[in-house]
This record gives structure tokens, C-alpha cells and sequence, in this order.
């Protein structure tokens, strides 16, 4: 049996904040085979998806009040944290394409970046700069084999992307 972690984003939804940078930093934290005990406000089925990319199958539970505990079992195929081979982001070369998606609405950013990432040279770079974490993305670059490193600016405002094609 899995041990987890415990992750209680309720307090951050409530307050109107977006949890998904908290609950990948303790995907970050977990030890080989142990799991992860997401409680929310509401059932979180976008990340179901993400999670699988991850290599955890989910079990969801009602609580009381339409809240929900989400349990995030490793699986065999659990994939690394950071493939091997990935080249370190020093490594990478200055961006060939830069795009500012901030002032896009959903799903225009996505489609945007796939499209010019579908461009790009084997081992060249782009950089994209959005208003919110692009986590229906992340997945889409996963299957098209692309690399990508990304983050918050210190203040909160940006999303700053680096989008890296197979080599």
C-alpha cells in the first residue's frame, strides 16, 4: 500500500487562487512509490488527465459540503521527474520564436504555441508568456515529443514557457 502526502488546496480555491503551481511542487516532494492526498472544492477533473501524463491513477471521493479527496496512486509506468537525456535549460539556445499570449483568451494560447512549436527546428526553442499556467498544454507537448521548463515571474503576474522540439 502507497503511503501519501497530504495536499489541501481548499483554502487557496476558496480565496480564488489557482493550486496547480502547490500541487506539482509536492508532486516535486514525493519519495519513489509514495502517492499524493489532494483535498479541493470541487471533483478536479482536468488534472485527472495531467496526473495520468504523470503516471498516477486517481480514486475520487465525495466529503461533505461538494467537497472532494482525490488519492494519486503511483503506477508501474510512473514516469521520471525529469527524463534522462533532457538537456539542462543553460543548454538550451535563445528562443527562435517569442509570443505574448497574455492579452488570449482559452484555448488561443495552446493553439498558438502548438502551432509555431510545430515549426521550430530539431532543438530549437520558443518562449511564450500567458496569464495562467498552461496545464492542457503541457501533456500536448508531451505526446509531440517537445521539452518544455516553465514558471511564475516572482510577482505572479506572468507565466513565462520555454518550449524546446526533439533534437
Amino acid at each position: 500500500m502507497s503511503e501519501y502526502i497530504d495536499v489541501d488546496v481548499r483554502p487557496i480555491l476558496r480565496a480564488g487562487g489557482e493550486p496547480f503551481s502547490v500541487i506539482m511542487a509536492a508532486l516535486e516532494r514525493l519519495e519513489p512509490g509514495q502517492g499524493l492526498r489532494l483535498y479541493a472544492t470541487f471533483k478536479p477533473v482536468p488534472l485527472f488527465a495531467v496526473m495520468a501524463d504523470k503516471g498516477f491513477a486517481y480514486y475520487a471521493q465525495a466529503l461533505d459540503a461538494g467537497e472532494w479527496e482525490v488519492l494519486f496512486t503511483p503506477t508501474a509506468t510512473q514516469k521520471p521527474a525529469s527524463p534522462s537525456g533532457t538537456p539542462a535549460f543553460d543548454d538550451w539556445p535563445e528562443p527562435a520564436v517569442k509570443l505574448d499570449n497574455r492579452d488570449l483568451d482559452p484555448p488561443e494560447p495552446m493553439v498558438r504555441i502548438l502551432a509555431a512549436a510545430e515549426k521550430l527546428g530539431p532543438g530549437e526553442t520558443l518562449s511564450a508568456l500567458l496569464r495562467r499556467e498552461p496545464v492542457f498544454l503541457f501533456p500536448q507537448l508531451e505526446r509531440r515529443g517537445f521539452n518544455w521548463l516553465g514558471g511564475f515571474t516572482p510577482d505572479g503576474s506572468t507565466y513565462e514557457l520555454t518550449v524546446r522540439a526533439p533534437s
